[in-house]
């Protein structure tokens, strides 16, 4: 019997994070259990259902959930195999560089005994600015993968670096670390 390997995949406020949806998608057609925390600032991007349809799973977006037994960052620290932060804004990477655990994402981070990997997106002066650059070499230092951003068009109407990976691009960095995902039978009917 397979086990499916357990990607959580943080999503946050920044525009790139429309491909996530293709990273997610991608990731469960190979296989992967995905499960996906957002941020409040994510959900001002893209419908936390849109991820729930494309992940088959419950969504994560709010530390306090009421309704749940166990606490949500806890549950999902532990159950990760890999936690996969997409788009991974300054903001994010300062919070978790610092351990500030202020929303449900940071504090997964805190909580996490699984690596870490990250998926910068930002306009190309916040990605070349020195705090930016300290934040990251501090979370390589504790072990933390990054899928560097690439250059292209940016949101903010220019060509530089610090666009998101493309999503091919990050589940190739996923698979290289877990290995290849089990893949999934097709429905039938569909080829």
């Amino acid at each position: 019997m397979v086990t499916m390997k357990r990607v959580v995949v943080g999503v946050t406020g920044g525009i790139a994070c429309y491909k996530v949806c293709d990273v997610v998608s991608l990731l469960y057609q190979k296989g992967f259990d995905v499960t996906v925390v957002m941020t409040e600032s994510a959900r001002k991007f893209v419908q936390p259902f849109t991820f729930q349809t494309l992940s088959h799973e419950k969504v994560y977006t709010d530390l306090f959930d009421e309704g749940a037994y166990d606490p949500s960052h806890i549950y999902l620290a532990d159950r990760a195999d890999l936690l996969l932060i997409a788009p991974a804004t300054a903001n994010i990477l300062a919070k978790i560089a610092v351990g500030l655990a202020d929303d449900l994402l940071s504090t997964c981070v805190l909580a996490l005994k699984a690596p870490l990997m990250i998926a910068p997106s930002m306009n190309d002066n916040m990605w070349a600015h020195p705090t930016v650059r300290a934040n990251l070499a501090t979370l390589a230092a504790r072990g933390a993968m990054c899928v560097a951003p690439e250059v292209g068009y940016l949101a903010c109407d220019r060509v530089g670096a610090g666009r998101l990976p493309e999503p091919a691009t990050i589940v190739a960095a996923v698979e290289k670390f877990l290995g290849p995902g089990p893949g999934r039978a097709l429905a039938q009917g569909q080829k």
